[in-house]
């Protein structure tokens, strides 16, 4: 039997992250909640795959490559997706 271990990143940085990323986008998570656009569950499951992620080092230079806000994250991010749909 095969075990399938997910090695988790620090949940204080990727919670960071996570905020960063969006606000690059243009998008604000905390507004999101308040409209019912995302759950708490759902701003978890951010995280938690942010956490997942083998990609931060690319996050976070793509990140300190500006204060420019951008239109889209990274093709990498594991929340691209959830993200977009927020914008």
């Amino acid at each position: 039997m095969s075990d399938n271990v997910i090695h988790l990143g620090s949940p204080e940085l990727h919670f960071w992250l996570t905020r960063s990323v969006a606000r690059a986008m243009g998008v604000n998570l905390s507004e999101a909640m308040a409209r019912g656009e995302l759950s708490a569950d759902g701003y978890a499951a951010l995280v938690t795959r942010c956490r997942q992620c083998p990609h931060v080092a690319s996050c976070e230079t793509w990140l300190a490559t500006g204060a420019v806000q951008r239109c889209e994250a990274l093709e990498v991010c594991a929340n691209r997706e959830v993200l977009e749909r927020l914008q």
